[in-house]
């Protein structure tokens, strides 16, 4: 038990490094982009003249040297401070609270989907491996991942939009939907959400599928599948009660990895679908020079995929018994 807890608090540690490591390297990039920042302000306000750019460098901080920016900018982040947007003024972190709920919705609508039906495609498709099912589990995967989600993206909004419009192609809500119960609000967003899911997830759906019958064809020829099988055992039983398990180590690997992709192909697809997360934020502050707004949505990003990974570890002790006690 005091080795597991030595293993997470050592994980931990190392996240608290890499944390700091990316507000580094995102804040030296950001601000090594060219432009001022003070004049999209000024911009803002219709203009302005020498003495009025130098009151706004001096209420944002802008005229001090960049070290002692990017020192203030590690103190305050640290506290749960990540400053003052330009564009909207507001607190970047409030910004960042309203648009988390739909990214957060968007992803793991898209993952968990993408999980559950390539798990189960690869698994069927791996109990009859020469089967036309199985053939076309595998066309699919290639087909699949090889669409970039902004051409996807695109084709479905055309699709839906004109050719076929039975779905939303744009935002989360439907103002019709204003006063309406929750029961029927929850239905309308689901109803969006259809469309950016499916876009997120289709390319990770073929990878889990792939992975999934590749996975479980080795677990099923192992030894200990065989003495299950002589045992009498049934098919089902032995496909998913023993063989499974095992398999799922590569998905929830990948599936950890593939985290940090998802948070990057949400800003594609909600730029796309005009969807109201953290990804139009994003798109937003770079157009707008909004420093504090897009390191703060690419701080948080960091922490989120940096999470996933955590908990991905921590996963494999639950899946696999062997590795509890290291």
């Amino acid at each position: 038990m005091l080795k597991a807890l030595g293993a997470v608090l050592h994980r931990l540690a190392l996240a608290f490094g890499l944390v700091l490591a990316v507000l580094a390297v995102n804040f030296t990039l950001i601000h090594a982009a060219p432009g001022d920042p003070a004049q999209v302000i000024a911009g803002e306000m219709g203009g302005a003249d020498e003495a009025a750019m130098a009151s706004i460098r001096k209420a944002y901080g802008l005229d001090r040297p960049l070290p002692e920016q990017f020192l203030t900018y590690i103190g305050r982040s640290l506290q749960g401070d990540l400053g003052q947007s330009y564009l909207y003024n507001k607190p970047v972190s409030e910004l960042i609270l309203d648009r988390l709920g739909p990214t957060v919705l968007l992803v793991l609508t898209a993952l968990l989907g993408a999980i559950f039906l390539g798990t189960l495609m690869g698994v069927l498709a791996s109990r009859r491996p020469d089967s036309i099912f199985s053939g076309a589990v595998t066309v699919f995967s290639l087909i699949g991942y090889a669409m970039p989600v902004f051409w996807t993206g695109i084709l479905l909004v055309i699709l839906f939009g004109k050719v076929w419009p039975i779905m939303p192609i744009a935002g989360m809500r439907d103002v019709r939907m204003m006063g309406a119960g929750p029961l029927q609000n929850a239905l309308d967003v689901l109803h969006h959400l259809v469309l950016p899911a499916f876009t997120l997830g289709l390319i990770y759906l073929a990878q889990y599928s792939r992975l999934a019958r590749a996975s479980m064809l080795e677990v099923l020829g192992s030894d200990y599948i065989r003495t299950a099988r002589a045992k009498g055992l049934g098919d089902a039983a032995v496909t998913f009660k023993h063989a499974l398990r095992n398999a799922l180590m590569p998905l929830v690997t990948i599936a950890g990895l593939q985290f940090g992709n998802l948070i990057s192909g949400a800003v594609l697809v909600e730029t796309v679908f005009s969807w109201p997360g953290l990804g139009t934020l994003a798109l937003d502050a770079i157009l707008g020079r909004d420093y504090p707004t897009l390191l703060g949505v690419l701080t948080f990003s960091a922490l989120l995929v940096i999470v996933a990974n955590l908990l991905t570890d921590l996963s494999y002790r639950w899946i696999d018994p062997r590795l509890r006690g290291r």
